[in-house]
């Protein structure tokens, strides 16, 4: 059952699809991310990059990160993401001590909500219905570039 979404959480669930329908257009992989303060203020944005740059670290959280800058309010801040994240996206929340990450699906995807979680963060599940069909189109049309985002090595 989705948790419930307050606006500022809506707005940065928003922001993120987004960011992961720019991504889609340029080739790359759907992934969206956005980080906003309490008040609802919109302080980055960013998409996975991997395809575009070709580096195996510009997930959409850490793209949306490094957007953000130097800051000394992590702690205040709530990250959204349109996919649970994963290990190094979540390493890098922890890292930075992000208090609240909204995820918009984890149909597609399971990333480490588990650590988030054990490291307290508080982890809102949107359900998300149209980052899960984003997400899920893009996997039955590019398996291989999914797989290759994920770390699965090829077959054969």
């Amino acid at each position: 059952m989705p948790d419930a979404l307050s606006d500022t959480d809506r707005l940065a669930l928003d922001a993120a699809y987004d960011e992961a329908r720019a991504g889609l257009d340029e080739g790359g992989i759907p992934i969206g991310s956005a980080l906003v303060t309490p008040e609802g203020t919109i302080v980055a944005r960013g998409h996975n990059l991997r395809v575009q740059t070709g580096d195996p670290t510009a997930h959409a959280e850490t793209a949306c990160i490094r957007a953000a800058g130097r800051r000394r309010d992590w702690h205040t801040l709530t990250l959204a993401s349109t996919l649970s994240p994963c290990a190094m996206c979540t390493g890098t929340a922890i890292l930075h001590r992000i208090p609240r990450v909204v995820i918009a699906e984890h149909d597609n995807f399971m990333g480490r909500e588990d650590w988030l979680r054990a490291e307290g963060v508080q982890v809102v599940l949107a359900d998300d219905q149209r980052c899960v069909e984003l997400m899920r189109e893009f996997i039955a049309a590019r398996p291989d570039l999914w797989d290759e985002d994920i770390g699965v090595p090829p077959t054969g």
